[in-house]
């Protein structure tokens, strides 16, 4: 929720769209998916679908227009049989510099609580199945840091910074950051980055757990690390994937002993997939295993 103020601070420089990049590696399996305003949709490798926040002049500031066509997105993605993984970026300058801060300033406490302002935000967290990638470039403040936090994996340049400056504004995070950041550095880390608004680098997130991979180069690296990890993902039996996924996050909610009695019972009901059995007898045969999906 910084976006205006960080405006002011890079405004000098140029947002790359990652079109560009795509269509300079011309990649065989690169389609266009739906027209939208303010993402960009293809299918750059095989069962990947990537969506790129597309403001760059508001450096991807997160308004509630872009999240209706994100989570439009996220769905058809989801819903497709032939996409194993997403990935969310942004440009080279600004995953998304925060929320559209000219949508919330004139909000009353009424207005915000009767429309639920921001709960659309949560879909990608509470509603998406598919392993969802974030490819963080730049600037990843306020409701940017929330958004990659959603993300099952998350993967930054160098050149990252996450934050959560709500604090300057007079609030606080609004759309799962408080909890999140919290779960991901411990509670004294993200009380101090909470309440002083400071902003941490692409380095640090990576040493702190925030991100899984910190990759030291530009954009164009960045991406490529996160496509071979969708493409990988992707070839995986789809109904094992989001079983794993399942009991991850169930980690995030179930004390220890609940949480391993749960992984047990996915364990045994994926003995009724015929992906198990095409799996094992593969491995058994060595074979590369065909999956069904089912």
């Amino acid at each position: 929720m910084f976006a205006r103020s960080c405006s002011r601070l890079v405004a000098s420089k140029t947002a790359v769209p990652l079109t560009s990049y795509l269509a300079r590696t011309a990649r065989p399996y690169s389609s266009a998916s739906s027209t939208y305003e303010h993402i960009l949709t293809e299918t750059p490798r095989p069962g990947v679908g990537l969506i790129t926040l597309n403001r760059p002049k508001a450096l991807n500031a997160l308004s509630s227009p872009l999240f209706k066509e994100l989570n439009d997105a996220l769905s058809k993605y989801d819903e497709d049989k032939d996409i194993g993984a997403i990935i969310i970026t942004g440009s080279e300058k600004a995953f998304a510099a925060g929320a559209d801060i000219k949508e919330m300033a004139p909000l009353t406490f009424a207005q915000a609580y009767n429309n639920n302002f921001i709960a659309p935000w949560s879909h990608l967290a509470n509603a998406i199945r598919t392993p969802v990638i974030a490819a963080v470039s730049g600037y990843a403040l306020g409701g940017g840091c929330e958004l990659a936090l959603m993300c099952d994996i998350l993967y930054c340049s160098t050149n990252a910074n996450f934050g959560q400056p709500e604090i300057k504004l007079g609030t606080i995070p609004g759309a799962g950051g408080s909890q999140r950041l919290t779960r991901a550095v411990g509670k004294s880390k993200a009380m101090e980055l909470i309440l002083t608004g400071d902003m941490f680098s692409g380095k640090q997130a990576g040493e702190w757990g925030v991100a899984a991979k910190v990759v030291d180069g530009g954009k164009e690296q960045l991406l490529e690390e996160a496509l071979k990890t969708a493409e990988k993902i992707a070839g995986y039996s789809r109904v094992a994937v989001v079983a794993g996924k399942e009991v991850v996050n169930k980690s995030q909610e179930l004390a220890l002993r609940e949480g391993v009695e749960y992984e047990r019972r996915m364990f045994h009901g994926l003995f009724g997939s015929q992906d198990q059995k095409i799996g094992m007898t593969a491995f058994a045969e060595k074979k590369k295993p065909e999956w069904s999906n089912e």
